[in-house]
């Protein structure tokens, strides 16, 4: 994503090749014929949802090839993606005196052939059907991947973390078992990471802007004219295809979170510019000395209900600090399960909530004064009563073991005083 106005639009599919499968094919040339029809029986799998469309296109083209006369064409439209390749390979397979090629993005040109010209065409290095740009489309989101990681830029989000461990998992290596070696990937991978939820919750105290839960409320809020602006702040202009995103709010589609990250990241930057230097920023900052007043913020991504509070991809995480743990004893008020308990408690502050038994629930939350919150104001409830956890007293585990234990011993007592009783012979 360019921090400039323009965006990158990712249209991705369901259909992919295991990498080490590319490999094996791109390296076996005695394969290519099993691999193309295993090829095209994939696209045929996958081709269920649109085959409405191929059936139409293939109708056309076989009502047409009938009275074509040789070297005449009819065009193919409305195909898109992997669409392109998946029809010219039906009707090359099909038809043995057609020709396709690409036209544009979404069209398809069919000519009728002689088969003579059919083979010298088939043998051409320019056939766009080639192995390798079917492999290439039908990668799809891998190709995205591999470019941002080759390219070695700065890599930005908002509240990143699920994204990256989805990413290394899925377009990189199974997530490894250990923590470490996960943050040593990642940083391999993308050297320069910045999140810009960890950068505005650090920074939000100092400036007189309202509490927001999501990315489009910071968006919001630093537009608004609570946000201290001068003339040198960047102006952000949107791409001709995505004017629509400055008339319509359209949260969780990707190129709106993309344009909402870069905006705010921009606007951010340029807050902690003025603050760091003290004045306004000179005309047209650039974006070096933008990523220099986000230096202490690089790679330290934001950590939902932690101990602490971002991850340090490049170093050292902070102490371990984690508010205690709560519990909740529900008496008198039957039927009680986790969401009740948290909209109970929804009001004065928020809590993940995990039952723990039949009438006990755990409480956790990312603040200190939460919790403070929660047991003073809790303390003479009639039905709920909080108190902090403790492992050996509230554990369902410790419990069931304690009340083993104590039957054993119970069991052991009565066997030696009944074991010890002395015998009387008659």
């Amino acid at each position: 994503m360019k921090i400039q106005t323009s965006m990158w639009c990712i249209h991705t599919t369901s259909f992919s090749f295991p990498q080490h499968l590319e490999l094996w094919m791109l390296n076996s040339p005695s394969l290519h014929l099993a691999f193309s029809s295993c090829l095209i029986m994939a696209l045929t799998i996958i081709s269920v949802l649109d085959r409405d469309k191929m059936k139409k296109a293939i109708d056309e083209v076989t009502c047409w090839i009938a009275a074509a006369e040789e070297e005449e064409t009819m065009i193919l439209q409305d195909l898109s993606g992997i669409q392109m390749f998946e029809v010219q390979l039906v009707l090359r397979r099909a038809l043995k005196n057609v020709w396709t090629q690409p036209l544009g993005d979404n069209e398809v040109i069919v000519k009728k052939v002689s088969p003579q010209h059919r083979w010298l065409l088939e043998n051409s290095s320019h056939d766009s059907c080639q192995k390798e740009l079917i492999l290439m489309s039908a990668r799809g989101f891998t190709n995205l991947f591999q470019a941002l990681v080759k390219a070695k830029k700065p890599l930005v989000g908002h509240n990143m973390l699920m994204d990256l461990l989805h990413l290394h998992d899925k377009f990189y290596k199974p997530l490894p078992e250990s923590y470490e070696e996960f943050k040593r990937n990642i940083h391999s991978l993308f050297p320069v990471l910045i999140d810009t939820k960890t950068v505005t919750k650090s920074i939000w105290k100092k400036y007189p802007l309202p509490r927001v839960s999501n990315l489009l409320e910071v968006y919001e809020a630093l537009c608004s004219n609570l946000n201290p602006t001068d003339p040198t702040c960047p102006v952000i202009v949107l791409a001709s295809d995505c004017s629509r995103y400055a008339e319509k709010k359209s949260p969780h589609e990707a190129g709106y979170d993309a344009f909402l990250c870069g905006s705010v990241l921009l606007k951010v930057a340029h807050l902690l510019l003025c603050r760091s230097t003290g004045v306004a920023a000179e005309a047209d900052p650039s974006f070096s000395e933008y990523l220099g007043a986000l230096v202490k913020y690089l790679n330290k991504v934001h950590f939902i209900r932690g101990g602490v509070s971002s991850i340090n991809f490049s170093g050292v995480d902070a102490p371990c600090r984690r508010s205690p743990l709560l519990v909740v004893c529900v008496q008198g008020w039957r039927g009680l399960n986790e969401r009740h308990i948290y909209q109970e408690l929804k009001a004065l502050c928020r809590f993940d909530v995990k039952r723990l038994s039949e009438n006990q629930f755990i409480l956790l939350s990312s603040k200190f004064k939460h919790a403070r919150l929660a047991l003073r104001d809790y303390k003479d409830h009639p039905n709920l009563q909080i108190s902090l956890y403790r492992h050996w007293r509230h554990s369902p585990h410790v419990n069931c073991l304690l009340q083993v234990s104590s039957i054993v011993a119970l069991w052991s007592l009565l066997a030696f005083i009944l074991g010890g009783a002395p015998c009387h012979s008659v």
